[in-house]
């Protein structure tokens, strides 16, 4: 397939490209590097599988050629308030993203009779009242909090996109992602694994909020990029989470990551964050396993220790 991938210079964008022109398909990317990083994507720059544009997904989209899919990744998705890059800090380009984005892409698998596929969240669950978390589960939201502008792109992105399906019989896709980490992740990216990783190859205390009992779970980033090539091909239109479903504590989490880095610094305590904070995230990923045939394989000590290398290159401890 030749496949548009918006998004292609960040995170999860990145190792997408990758698996996919790993599997034979043409990749055009596309980025504004407003979030994203050249560096995530400059070795596959000279690469005849994969063409680039640098472009703005809030307007107009024009990609000469045929393409087969569309894979919308494109938004600013920290929330790290201290980041200039945070959606705390790029509220309407967030939303553009989610809705102007998400329409304009929309638009070219509609022309092109493609298949699409949202990169949806786990955030438009909010701070859930169920536990574990299941699609049909409609979410505890603050629609005006600091949050909202990237939990309300995200829920207004899925609503389009289901629309386009019935509506136009685009051949939609939507992955909901849960809490992600790996080779390329933004080490400013203000979630729990960057903070304490970062934290621990440099020897410091791990800094937990509140009292550390609020959970997380952690899918290591091959895993994630697995499920959604196999959401790709399938015919799924409905959402689909994709995550891994152990769940631990954030305090568990930082002990865990002294220990796999050695590190003798310790934990330390600060105030619970003011934002809103989901307490508890796990994923439900009974669809996935049915439909998808898919569940994580990376445990999170191996998974840890596969990101290492890259957070220590990045810190110049390498």
């Amino acid at each position: 397939m030749r496949i548009l991938i918006t998004g292609a210079a960040g995170f999860l964008g990145s190792n997408l490209c990758d698996r996919l022109i790993s599997e034979g398909h043409d990749v055009v990317g596309m980025d504004n590097f407003v979030t994203g990083s050249e560096d995530n994507i400059s070795h596959l720059f000279g690469n005849e599988q994969f063409t680039f544009y640098k472009h703005d997904v809030s307007n107009y989209i024009y990609v000469p050629g045929k393409l087969d899919a569309v894979m919308h990744f494109a938004s600013p998705a920290s929330p790290n308030p201290a980041s200039p890059f945070a959606y705390f800090n790029l509220p309407i380009q967030t939303m553009k993203a989610g809705a102007l984005g998400t329409h304009n892409t929309l638009g070219v698998a509609k022309h092109h009779n493609a298949r699409f596929l949202l990169a949806s969240t786990s955030e438009i669950y909010g701070d859930p009242y169920e536990h574990p978390q299941k699609e049909t589960y409609a979410g505890n939201v603050d629609i005006t909090g600091p949050r909202a502008v990237y939990d309300e792109a995200k829920r207004f992105a899925e609503a389009l996109t289901l629309a386009y399906h019935r509506q136009h019989n685009v051949d939609t896709r939507i992955v909901r992602i849960f809490n992600t980490y790996g080779p390329r992740m933004d080490l400013e990216d203000g979630r729990a694994l960057p903070n304490l990783l970062k934290q621990a190859l440099l020897g410091e205390q791990l800094t937990v909020y509140g009292d550390g009992g609020q959970t997380r779970s952690f899918c290591y980033v091959d895993d994630l990029v697995d499920g959604i090539v196999k959401l790709l091909y399938s015919d799924e239109h409905m959402p689909v989470n994709i995550g891994n479903p152990v769940e631990m504590t954030i305090l568990e989490f930082a002990e865990q990551i002294n220990k796999v880095t050695a590190n003798k610094g310790g934990i330390k305590y600060v105030d619970a964050r003011s934002s809103r904070d989901p307490q508890r995230r796990q994923p439900d990923i009974t669809r996935a396993r049915e439909i998808l045939k898919w569940e994580p394989m990376v445990y999170l000590e191996e998974g840890v220790n596969k990101t290492i290398p890259y957070f220590k290159k990045k810190l110049g401890l390498a």
